[in-house]
Parts: structure tokens; C-alpha cells; sequence
């Protein structure tokens, strides 16, 4: 989710909370024509909805600093 990146690294958590929302959002609208039962999933089930955002949310913005730095290398590195 590249556009989460700028919010994230420059924002706080709740400003970044806001953006990634908006963006798995279109990333589950996306993967709609491939994956239809979790694109149901994602709007019909509130409880998966927020597991799925929790969980993507966890993992992109409470990284350890060591895996903060190790995707800032791999960027660097493209």
C-alpha cells in the first residue's frame, strides 16, 4: 500500500489510521474480479472488516525499527 507510506512515516497514528482505511479499502475494491468471496467478506462481515484492518494496520505501522529500517533499505535499493 505505497499510499500509506507518506501518512504513516509523517503523520500520527491516527491521521494514519485514516489513509490506510481508505486505502485497503481500494485494494479490496481491486482484488473485487479475483477474489469475490473476500470482497464479501470485507463488506458484509463488520467483525472480518476490522480484523483484516486491524491486522494490515499492525503490521504496516507498528513495525519493529529493524524492519522499518530493512524496508527503507529495500527502497533505497529499487
Amino acid at each position: 500500500m505505497p499510499r500509506i507510506k507518506t501518512p504513516i512515516q509523517n503523520s500520527d497514528k491516527q491521521n494514519a489510521r485514516i489513509e490506510h482505511d481508505k486505502a485497503l479499502g481500494n485494494v479490496i475494491v481491486g482484488l473485487m474480479k479475483d477474489d469475490t468471496e473476500l470482497f464479501k467478506q470485507f463488506s458484509d462481515n463488520p467483525k472480518f472488516k476490522r480484523w483484516l484492518a486491524d491486522t494490515v494496520f499492525t503490521a504496516t505501522y507498528e513495525q519493529p525499527p529493524s524492519a522499518q529500517a530493512y524496508r527503507g533499505s529495500e527502497a533505497s535499493s529499487t
